[in-house]
């Protein structure tokens, strides 16, 4: 486990949080106050706000590490501790899945948030898809004792949990590719998405 973990530290997860930065950053409003919720060592959010200065980022999490990159609050997983119409952007980086209900959150988000909502998640379709899934959840968290209860949606139900939101989809990018060229024909394949949500 440990020689796998060196791996994907070095072959997988630089790339994935350099290219996951350029393509939030894309969709984040000017001038935009961005919560990113479950936001780990806050490496992402930094990387976002130097590709924006323009953009102030902060962070919550479930666990706070000693040594973060941009401002985390401790919460308690399911309350958001802002208040009301508090920030611009209310940002999810594979955290949903973590969660047994992903509503829950999205209902915070929506109350927190003033513009949009971002997520960057899965979706469980396709041949051997939640095998994938799992395995890439496994690698990437078991080491930090991320909790993994493996609750991947399919497109549908992200779409229809909108719809009951009343989100409004702005963006849905599916081709993110971030891993290497042979990497990606298998880890990426359209597990993958990027939504941008107008909370109305």
């Amino acid at each position: 486990m440990k020689l796998l973990g060196r791996a994907h530290g070095t072959l997988v997860h630089s790339r994935r949080i350099r290219r996951l930065s350029q393509q939030l950053a894309e969709l984040i409003p000017p001038n935009a106050e961005v919560l990113d919720v479950g936001c780990g060592d806050g490496k992402l959010a930094a990387l976002i706000q130097q590709l924006r200065p323009d953009v102030k980022m902060q962070g919550i999490d479930v666990l706070v590490r000693d040594k973060t990159e941009v401002p985390i609050k401790r919460f308690d997983g399911v309350t958001i501790p802002f208040p009301d119409k508090s920030v611009d952007v209310t940002m999810f980086v594979d955290v949903l899945h973590h969660t047994e209900d992903p509503n829950v959150l999205l209902h915070e988000a929506s109350r927190v948030a003033k513009k949009f909502i971002v997520i960057k998640d899965h979706t469980d379709d396709g041949f051997l898809s939640n095998v994938t899934l799992r395995f890439m959840d496994w690698v990437g968290n078991k080491p930090h004792g991320v909790v993994l209860p493996y609750n991947y949606w399919r497109e549908r139900q992200w779409r229809q949990a909108f719809e009951e939101l009343k989100f409004e989809i702005v963006a849905w990018h599916k081709d993110l590719k971030l891993y290497p060229y042979g990497a990606d024909l298998f880890f990426g394949r359209g597990l993958h998405v990027i939504t941008k949500l107008k909370v109305n």
